[in-house]
């Protein structure tokens, strides 16, 4: 059961090893883009290629869906980045259903653990197995595995990363699984005492907006742990109009303290600095809506710099 990219090595691991998948579950087929056209999930796009039963429910409780699932007998779940489960559902496998969560579980549960721990500037994260309960991640722990977080990683190259790492363990949780040699451990034990459990919920539109009076170093990590998606924003005004821009690759620099918070630097050719609360950012790659990621000597190229202005968050 799962729904995007990051979901897809695991079942082609699963393949490659000769399991009997009786079934593969994913979100409905949907609308998207300007024509509007119907759109599959990549778990979905994968299972066709591969001539896999396709299930795309509405309702994971319906009861004709249970229906279906029970008939089919699992004996195994395997979830990867999918909706909440009812407990109809994670109950019927006798052998369990498990989930892969791409944090070092307790911490950062919900729905983007990649995006808060480099937002947050952690050095370190991880994959975690666990047997879904009726909570959201809190399950019994199977297997935990520490991933580096590199200082220049973004969040896509991280998701790549955890990605293929995650597919691994996927395997070598089904294989526990089958073998029944099962040691399961409570999440409270991996608490520390007065350890804070950091969140990881889903980011909306509105929390994209970069707030320039932070520390460059924060502004940074904001940047890359939304890029390439959803993407951190910033709006420029220049004159009457404001143009909503996506931030993609930039550098953290330890000079131009001069540059006080949303004040822009620029020759109008091959550079764009903006002031935070202390130093600078350096723009290396950004987006104007409409358009595609580009470098910024092509931005200013098209974009008369001079006169703009940074409005700090969500337009109004």
């Amino acid at each position: 059961m799962g729904t995007p990219e990051f979901a897809v090595p695991s079942l082609g691991s699963l393949l490659i090893n000769d399991y009997n998948i009786v079934a593969v579950v994913t979100v409905p087929d949907k609308p998207a883009g300007r024509g509007l056209k119907m759109s599959r999930s990549a778990v979905a796009e994968y299972a066709l290629e591969n001539v896999l039963n396709l299930l795309q429910p509405d309702n994971l409780s319906d009861p004709s869906f249970v229906e279906q699932i029970t008939k089919l007998r699992p004996d195994i779940i395997v979830v990867v980045a999918f909706r909440k489960l009812p407990q109809e559902i994670w109950k019927i496998p006798e052998l369990g259903t498990f989930n892969l969560h791409a944090s070092l579980l307790p911490q950062y549960r919900g729905a983007a653990p990649i995006n808060h721990a480099i937002i947050n500037g952690e050095k370190t994260t991880g994959l975690t197995t666990f047997l879904i309960d009726d909570n959201i991640d809190t399950g019994k722990i199977l297997f935990r595995k520490k991933i580096n977080i590199g200082t220049d990683d973004s969040a896509g190259n991280l998701h790549d990363k955890l990605m293929r790492e995650g597919a691994k363990m996927v395997v070598k949780t089904v294989e526990t699984l089958k073998r029944g040699n099962v040691k399961t451990l409570d999440q409270s034990k991996f608490i520390k005492e007065n350890e804070t459990l950091k969140r990881a919920p889903k980011i909306q539109s509105k929390d994209c907006y970069i707030n320039w009076e932070m520390k460059s170093r924060d502004v940074y990590n904001f940047i890359r742990g939304l890029y390439p998606h959803p993407g951190a924003r910033t709006i420029f005004r220049k004159g009457a109009n404001d143009y909503t821009l996506k931030i993609g690759k930039c550098k953290c620099l330890n000079k131009y303290k001069h540059l006080k918070p949303c004040k822009i630097e620029s020759d109008g050719r091959t550079y764009l600095r903006i002031g935070t609360g202390g130093c600078a950012i350096e723009i290396e790659r950004l987006q104007m809506e409409g358009r595609k990621f580009m470098q910024v000597s092509e931005f200013l190229r098209g974009f008369d710099i001079s006169g703009t202005s940074i409005i700090i968050g969500p337009p109004a």
